[in-house]
């Protein structure tokens, strides 16, 4: 199963980003509203990095509230591990907790196509087995 398989019904004008010059508060805003964790930062269309919730609280730790007006480049993770479509769910999920992080941006053709988080493979392994589980019980009573 591929990350294309999670990502096909998405569009990519739907994905929640910012800019590398926006202030990290327009940032905390934005996820706090939006309710999630992480989003994708942009320099010109193209995937600069991410910032999470974690890079926020690290800045605030070691800088104070001063942070808040800062641009999110100065704070963001960069430069950003991405996946593409073609990529194996297992994989991507495999990465995910080689390198402690829950987020990929979906980059194809050097254009962001999604944004996924650990959520969204978790979900779609928890749907392949129930699936599977299914197949095996109509096997079963029909044997």
């Amino acid at each position: 199963m591929t990350i294309a398989k999670i990502t096909a019904s998405r569009d990519p004008a739907d994905i929640i980003s910012c800019d590398v010059a926006s202030p990290v508060t327009e940032v905390v805003s934005l996820l706090a509203g939006k309710k999630i964790g992480a989003i994708p930062v942009l320099r010109d269309g193209k995937v600069a990095g991410i910032v999470s919730e974690r890079d926020i609280i690290y800045c605030l730790a070691e800088q104070g509230a001063d942070c808040l007006s800062r641009p999110v480049e100065d704070i963001m993770t960069s430069p950003v591990i991405t996946i593409d479509s073609a990529t194996k769910v297992d994989d991507a999920l495999a990465l995910m907790t080689k390198r402690r992080f829950r987020h990929f941006p979906v980059v194809d053709d050097d254009e962001l196509v999604a944004f996924i988080s650990i959520g969204d493979l978790v979900k779609d392994k928890i749907d392949e087995v129930e699936h599977e589980a299914a197949a095996l019980r109509d096997y079963i009573q029909t044997a």
